[in-house]
């Protein structure tokens, strides 16, 4: 009802379960899927990493096409706070998290961010998710060989991609390196394409899986 009510949002099918959601997803082909987390048959994480999967049912699209563009941008709705289903559902591929409490405002404005390809996290479990769980992943991560990818960027893109490990807008990063919102949106492009991701969600579990940042610095 909600959704029925945007002019510029039109809801062209609804699942059950997780089993439906990734059939329809297949079928429907929609920009951006609302995903309940917890559901029978199939939850929403296992439906949603089955459906940004390179070879998962809902991956649309030719071969030589871009799969990251061609699949369907998951936004996660929950009853739950809890900071496992919030980081098992970005690790799935997931663009944003919000709470099913969000006003309806919100709910439709976070549709529309993900649909423009950007990223969302309720605020409310953005710092529990980096301080819980990232500092075991880091401090294993650090023993490690960095991602593939990381020694690609330069030095003023491993800058912008630190800055962005920490919630900053590209407008932040533009005040905070004295350039311009066009340059910070092209550094974060060519970093997304190096690092093989899908947006800056993933840029963020990135950057502090791999240890390049850590909860509570500066």
């Amino acid at each position: 009802m909600i959704l029925d009510a945007e002019e510029d949002i039109e809801v062209v099918g609804e699942a059950s379960d997780g089993e439906q959601a990734v059939s329809s997803a297949a079928r429907f082909n929609p920009d951006v899927i609302l995903m309940d987390v917890r559901m029978p048959n199939m939850d929403g994480i296992e439906a949603t990493r089955k459906i940004v999967s390179a070879d998962g049912a809902g991956a649309a699209g030719s071969e030589d096409a871009d799969p990251a563009l061609d699949r369907p941008r998951v936004l996660m709705l929950t009853t739950f706070e809890l900071d496992e289903y919030v980081y098992e559902s970005l690790r799935a591929g997931a663009s944003g998290f919000l709470l099913k409490d969000v006003p309806a405002d919100q709910l439709v404005a976070g549709i529309r961010v993900v649909a423009e390809g950007d990223a969302l996290l309720a605020p409310s479990v953005t710092k529990r998710l980096i301080s819980d769980f990232s500092a075991a992943r880091a401090a294993k991560a650090a023993e490690e060989n960095p991602p593939a990818g990381l020694d690609e960027l330069t030095t003023r893109e491993m800058e912008v991609f630190k800055l962005i490990a920490r919630g900053m807008s590209n407008h932040e990063i533009a005040q905070e390196l004295v350039v311009s919102e066009t340059t910070v949106k092209t550094h974060v492009a060519r970093i997304l394409m190096k690092l093989g991701l899908r947006d800056r969600v993933q840029a963020v579990v990135l950057a502090y899986e791999s240890g390049l940042v850590q909860p509570g610095a500066a």
